[in-house]
């Protein structure tokens, strides 16, 4: 009895950890704490995507690096925790992308468009930022996005 027991346990916890791993297919990629709707108002309209937040160190360092395609709506969101100069840089990474610095508020300061992928040069948000968006290269000019506009997620309170 003890030893059908032990069985059914075995397998609860084992059918626990396979749904786990089932649920992180419908992520963008493997890191990132699955998906978040972010919306950039611009003046020709709404625009929504679904993000990763990159919100640990661990996250932050890995980012979008590995990859080989995204879908369109898609991105990765870099949550810096404070307000703070950053730099990012392209190592590893295999798609262009378009990074966007973002302030407190959710206002895009800086757009670095179509970075190099592999690169070791460093992509500066030229002023003091709380986050980064990466999207795929050619997104923003595509969609008329630029410096700022206004990005809505739980991240900047709005």
């Amino acid at each position: 009895m003890r030893i059908i027991r032990n069985l059914i346990i075995l397998n609860v916890v084992l059918a626990l950890f396979i749904t786990t791993g089932c649920a992180r297919s419908d992520r963008v990629g493997a890191t990132g704490g699955g998906r978040d709707q972010l919306v950039i108002e611009t003046a020709a309209g709404e625009h929504q995507f679904y993000v990763e937040l990159a919100d640990d160190n661990e996250e932050r360092r890995t980012g979008l690096m590995y990859r080989t395609d995204m879908p369109a709506d898609a991105g990765m969101l870099f949550d810096f925790e404070e307000v703070q100069p950053i730099s990012m840089w392209m190592k590893n990474t295999l798609i262009p992308l378009d990074m966007a610095f973002i302030d407190e508020k959710g206002v895009i300061r800086r757009i670095a468009p179509m970075t190099t992928p592999r690169s070791l040069e460093s992509v500066s948000s030229g002023v003091p930022v709380l986050s980064v968006l990466e999207v795929n290269g050619g997104t923003f000019e595509k969609l008329g996005i630029k410096a700022g506009d206004a990005v809505r997620h739980p991240l900047f309170n709005n």
